[in-house]
């Protein structure tokens, strides 16, 4: 199938949500992607883990259906989620690209890799691994690396009780925020 291998002109699209107030400032059209190498214990989007699912989606059929809530998103904006939408980031490139000339505001939220909201699953390395399958080291990485070149984000953190709710954890993850120059926003 030629669409699996047009990375930039096609994407898996688990669904959209078109009246998006979570993700993000302002009124949002959430666009979740397919697939997410993740495997977080408490995940609210787990039929986007697998990226065999969901649908393709032409890159002009995606923007197309955006602009027709242009109006409605003028104060917010389009924000990629998932699973995991940097798997995808050919086709975000060139969306963020042409959605950039319609000066509509882009957001990603992603667990790693404008504006971006930053999931940080546990600032523990063995806690995070132990929960999601994965080290921190990455997403740590990334937070100073955005904060190093002065892109502003969010930073969430789901609290878990027993899993992600530790005081001394938790003095952790403010002493990281508190080094970061350019967070916007802490989302508990």
């Amino acid at each position: 199938m030629e669409q699996k291998n047009d990375l930039k002109h096609y994407a898996k699209i688990h669904s959209i949500e078109s009246f998006g107030t979570l993700d993000g400032p302002g009124i949002r059209y959430v666009l979740f992607m397919q697939g997410c190498h993740l495997k977080c214990k408490y995940c609210q989007n787990r039929d986007t883990w697998d990226i065999n699912s969901g649908n393709y989606q032409s890159l002009d059929d995606t923007f197309e259906k955006i602009l027709r809530y242009k109006n409605y998103i003028k104060n917010g904006g389009v924000t990629c989620t998932g699973g995991e939408p940097l798997l995808q980031v050919e086709f975000l490139i060139e969306l963020f690209k042409k959605l950039k000339k319609e000066n509509i505001h882009t957001c990603i939220d992603t667990s790693r890799n404008g504006f971006f909201l930053l999931d940080i699953k546990h600032i523990d390395p063995e806690k995070c691994k132990s929960l999601v399958g994965f080290s921190n080291e990455k997403e740590l990485a990334f937070a100073k690396y955005l904060s190093s070149i002065g892109k502003h984000m969010w930073i969430r953190q789901v609290l878990i009780p027993g899993y992600t709710d530790n005081e001394e954890d938790l003095l952790k993850l403010k002493s990281f925020i508190s080094s970061l120059k350019t967070v916007d926003r802490v989302e508990l």
